[in-house]
């Protein structure tokens, strides 16, 4: 995997480059601005991009904005968004196309090397890896009249695990469900919120998931 690290604190720029090398990741580019990042982007297609959201010169959004320039050049670039902050509307962007391949992880609540690595893996193979936050947030931005009303307590539940990148088997262990439950309640997810529910299991139904939650929010 060749991976592209955008992050102008030099200590963490430093330090995730190591430990992607020595997790045999290859770092084919480490920058500290958007600009050069942009301007990598020209030219290559890395399989995976690790961004943060706030970097120079005016250190508020040009980390998103330059991920969701970088999607455009190359559609489903896969993007691990790595930062201290949440951006909704720059997150929106990043969902909107539905095709997934997207991460938004905050810095503070990564504790554990294998956790960061894991999500790398599951945005470059087209998955996603959000953070419960990112998607609180995400899903507090929905129209009041929006079909999310409709969810019950633990459908929210089983769909914010969906968007956070795990699978049935997982998400019935962290909420001490059956599968069946699992499978019932995604089905009824589908059906309240008028998506396929035979598009297939997997990455395919928490991108459309994703997608769903970004389109007109705000």
């Amino acid at each position: 995997m060749r991976v592209v690290i955008a992050e102008d604190d030099a200590l963490l720029r430093e330090g995730l480059a190591l430990l992607l090398k020595t997790a045999g990741i290859e770092v084919a580019a480490a920058v500290d601005n958007a600009e050069d990042f942009l301007a990598f982007i020209e030219n290559d297609r890395p399989d995976a991009v690790v961004m943060d959201v706030r970097m120079p010169p005016t250190h508020r959004d040009e980390g998103l904005r330059a991920a969701v320039r970088a999607r455009e050049i190359h559609p489903a670039l896969p993007v691990l968004v790595l930062s201290a902050h949440v951006e909704t509307s720059y997150a929106v962007e990043l969902l909107a196309d539905g095709v997934g391949a997207v991460g938004y992880l905050l810095k503070e609540r990564v504790g554990k090397v294998e956790r960061f690595l894991d999500a790398l893996d599951r945005v470059a193979k087209g998955g996603t890896a959000m953070d419960p936050e990112v998607i609180g947030r995400l899903m507090g931005r929905r129209r009041a009249a929006d079909p999310l009303a409709a969810l019950t307590a633990r459908e929210r539940e089983v769909l914010a695990l969906m968007a956070e990148g795990y699978n049935n088997s997982t998400i019935a262990e962290l909420l001490v469900v059956s599968d069946g439950a699992v499978l019932k309640h995604i089905r009824n997810i589908f059906a309240k919120l008028g998506l396929p529910s035979d598009e297939g299991s997997g990455h395919r139904r928490v991108q459309a998931v994703l997608a769903y939650l970004g389109r007109d929010a705000g």
